[in-house]
């Protein structure tokens, strides 16, 4: 018996020595004695590991990135406080365990599939909790920003100067809009930074969010960008669903089409970097359409 616990042991550790280094075994290990690794649920885009982790009794989801990934510590922080409304509405994971150092966190496991590519995501009852969830969000605690807007206009001003495949006449639009814009002080809150059904789970038809990997303090309206530009076009009646669950809609008229010019440049180039041809025309076709919200 002692010999065959021996095994199931080092073919447990062999398997996750595929993933973790040393330290990170150990910490798994302390954390969660015994466990074992049942998937891999990584997008591999990155070096984002995502690792579906059972014990006798639980399921869990361990998430780790390199070091120069930066959507470990935006995650982490996400889930050290602003999260705790979604978790205990019932749409968020708790954080369990987490090492910093080791760039290693321990969440609670959330049943549910992706509803990506699949009735969830056209339909307006989940489209109208993603709006209630996102509220859930949006009410942590937030602050007035004076130099936000400012920040936008120069970080999109640099992605434009970075290589990419945008047409020029496109290029020369996008450079006229972001410098005639007057920057305003804004009124940040907790966002997701991904809110779409790529990381909405549907558990028998009940919401669950998932991925902070881009969590950050924006303008709340940001996080309405890829929804509008995706499933809300052709579907008003998911739009109205969504601002019904949300309880408004924090779109204004003056900063909406900067924030979605901010997020097409965006897209655009991280995509081309990635080699990501499909995400990068829709990058494209999001360009336009900011380019036509502001007039241009």
């Amino acid at each position: 018996m002692m010999k065959t616990a021996m095994r199931e042991m080092t073919t447990r550790k062999l398997l996750l020595d595929q993933f973790l280094d040393p330290a990170q075994l150990d910490a798994v290990e302390r954390w969660l004695p015994g466990c074992t690794m049942t998937a891999d649920l990584s997008w591999h885009e990155t070096d984002t590991l995502v690792l579906h982790l059972r014990t006798a009794g639980s399921d869990y989801i361990l998430k780790s990135a390199g070091s120069s990934n930066h959507h470990f510590e935006r995650e982490l922080a996400a889930h050290q406080g602003p999260t705790a409304a979604l978790v205990e509405s019932g749409y968020g994971a708790a954080l369990l365990f987490a090492d910093s150092s080791a760039r290693l966190m321990i969440l609670e496991y959330l049943p549910g599939g992706l509803s990506e590519h699949t009735a969830r995501e056209l339909d307006p009852e989940f489209h109208r909790q993603a709006g209630d969830a996102l509220r859930t969000l949006h009410q942590g605690e937030g602050h007035l920003d004076s130099a936000y807007e400012s920040k936008l206009l120069a970080m999109s001003l640099k992605r434009l100067s970075q290589e990419h495949r945008i047409d020029p006449e496109n290029e020369r639009r996008a450079y006229e809009v972001l410098r005639a814009y007057q920057p305003r002080p804004v009124r940040l809150v907790p966002t997701h930074g991904d809110w779409q059904p790529r990381n909405w789970l549907s558990d028998h038809g009940k919401l669950k969010v998932i991925d902070f990997g881009r969590f950050d303090y924006r303008a709340p309206s940001t996080d309405l960008v890829r929804l509008a530009n995706q499933q809300w076009l052709g579907h008003p009646e998911l739009e109205s669903a969504f601002l019904q669950g949300y309880g408004g809609d924090p779109r204004q008229a003056r900063s909406w089409p900067i924030e979605c010019l901010h997020e097409a440049i965006g897209t655009v180039i991280y995509a081309y970097r990635l080699g990501a041809e499909d995400f990068e025309a829709q990058g494209h076709r999001m360009l336009g359409r900011a380019l036509q919200l502001a007039g241009c």
